[in-house]
């Protein structure tokens, strides 16, 4: 990560002019520190800023990104865990990165449904015969 952008991979990168940060006030725990400090961070990501981003890209970022993509296509992440300013700007803008990086893998072939060999299915209703034998043979002994 540079201060001028975000390296996603070695073709995509993120300019630093489709980033708009601020910084408002976290909630949960902190003592007085939370009421006076806005140390959490509001990402705003516009990826139509970006270049590299294909269509099939930029849709399944938006797919992945999920409430967190306006009607805009505008991507807000809020990043509030750590105490300071500056972890919380870094932890936002590592989640951005692994959120468009993880859109930018191109996804796996589609699974081509096999069936079964005939010799498999005769092997398992076999061992299922055998299986039912074995059982309908226990029970009471009855003597004679």
């Amino acid at each position: 990560m540079t201060r001028n952008g975000i390296q996603i991979n070695p073709d995509l990168f993120i300019p630093e002019e489709a980033i708009e940060e601020s910084f408002i006030r976290a909630s949960g725990p902190g003592g007085q520190n939370v009421n006076k400090v806005a140390s959490a961070v509001q990402l705003r990501f516009d990826p139509a800023m970006v270049d590299g981003l294909s269509g099939a890209v930029l849709s399944r970022l938006l797919k992945l990104a999920g409430r967190r993509a306006t009607r805009d296509g505008v991507i807000v992440l809020e990043a509030d865990r750590f105490r300071t300013q500056e972890r919380n700007r870094d932890d936002a803008r590592e989640r951005l990165a692994e959120l468009v990086g993880k859109a930018a893998e191109p996804p796996p072939p589609p699974r081509r449904k096999t069936r079964p060999t005939r010799a498999s299915v005769e092997r398992r209703l076999k061992s299922k015969s055998g299986r039912s034998k074995l059982k309908k043979t226990r029970g009471r002994v009855e003597r004679d």
